[in-house]
């Protein structure tokens, strides 16, 4: 594998920022995704449209047997390059994305390049992972199910495992509407959205239950308009991550099933658990072969979700972490291995020969 060549490719990529959101950044980025593939590969990539912005898509022909899943749009907003410029030092390549998961895409298409003939695989590159899929589940779902085998090229885990579980999650935000008044001359004439708002979050903390692994984090609150103003209004939002079908089930009946403390006060409640889990069972099969592969490699369990967790969850074996080596998602440290690039692109077109039994 000609590293210098995948850091070349790297470079181009995370010098395109991609702001999930930024319709016009993710063309430019789904762009440059599409002329790398088409370099490297060969072929035609297409670009399919959606409010979310362009997804990729591209086959090597024949019928479809595995599909390669990433995605190019990144948490990081416009300027953060010009703060944290690409560069490579000290056995590291650091920049936004590099790790998450641009640095995955390229070794997965220079691993693929190395195989003599890549009839039966597909790539799909979307373009709204870091913001939950909305505008590429179905499109996932679907070439999940048509291709029978899914690799994800997701940063690894810590110390280059290769990720066999993740938890469901999701958010949920919970609004309260009460009556606003004068917090001097008639606080009783109010109704503090604010007081209902601290129940609720206790209400919602006691849903969290750690020996099920499941974890429900209220983390922001908002409420009031000014100090001498009883508050009429108020939201709390929760992390949720949940192990199993039955945890999500029952977290979100929980949800469901909050009610007022305060007589006049109303709620209303948003969101929900939109990745289910990724069972362990799903990636067995596709592990065992990564371990004759690359011996030693570990399979973890991890809390973090990704579209992995989708096509999991409809049944298709499904592998993930195969990735960049390294760390620091969504943080100004992030960065990947270069000494571990080559034999994770090697490992990805291991993986795809011997799905497709070449």
């Amino acid at each position: 594998m000609n590293v210098d060549a995948m850091i070349k490719d790297l470079r181009t990529l995370v010098e395109i920022e991609s702001p999930s959101g930024d319709i016009d950044a993710l063309t430019a980025s789904a762009e440059a995704v599409a002329a790398l593939v088409e370099a490297r590969l060969g072929g035609t990539a297409t670009l399919v449209e959606s409010a979310a912005g362009p997804h990729v898509r591209w086959s090597g022909g024949g019928e479809p047997r595995v599909l390669i899943l990433g995605h190019h749009d990144t948490v990081f907003p416009i300027g953060t390059l010009a703060r944290r410029p690409f560069a490579v030092a000290g056995g590291r390549v650091t920049g936004p994305g590099v790790f998450d998961m641009l640095g995955g895409l390229v070794q997965a298409i220079h691993g693929l390049a190395a195989l003599d003939d890549l009839s039966g695989v597909e790539i799909l590159v979307t373009a709204d992972e870091e913001t939950g899929s909305h505008a590429s589940r179905a499109l996932i779902e679907e070439r999940a199910r048509t291709c029978g085998a899914v690799l994800v090229f997701e940063g690894a885990a810590d110390g280059g495992g290769l990720k066999i579980g993740r938890k469901g999650c999701g958010t949920f935000e919970v609004v309260v509407t009460g009556r606003a008044s004068h917090a001097g001359l008639e606080p009783e004439a109010g109704v503090n959205a604010l007081t209902e708002a601290a129940h609720q979050v206790l209400a919602i903390a006691a849903l969290d239950r750690p020996e099920a692994g499941t974890s429900v984090t209220p983390t922001v609150a908002s409420a009031g308009t000014a100090s001498n103003v009883v508050p009429a209004s108020a939201t709390v939002v929760a992390d949720v991550r949940v192990e199993t079908t039955e945890e999500k089930e029952r977290v979100e009946a929980g949800f469901a099933a909050l009610t007022p403390r305060l007589p006049g006060a109303e709620i209303t409640v948003r969101g929900g658990i939109h990745r289910p889990p990724m069972p362990e069972s799903a990636a067995a099969d596709l592990f065992a072969i990564a371990q004759r592969l690359l011996p030693g490699v570990a399979g973890v369990s991890v809390g973090g979700g990704s579209d992995g967790n989708l096509t999991a969850a409809i049944g298709v074996p499904t592998l993930d972490g195969l990735g960049a080596v390294g760390g620091g998602a969504h943080a100004d440290h992030e960065y990947l291995l270069v000494g571990s690039m080559a034999e994770r692109a090697e490992l990805a077109g291991g993986l795809v020969k011997a799905i497709l039994g070449r």
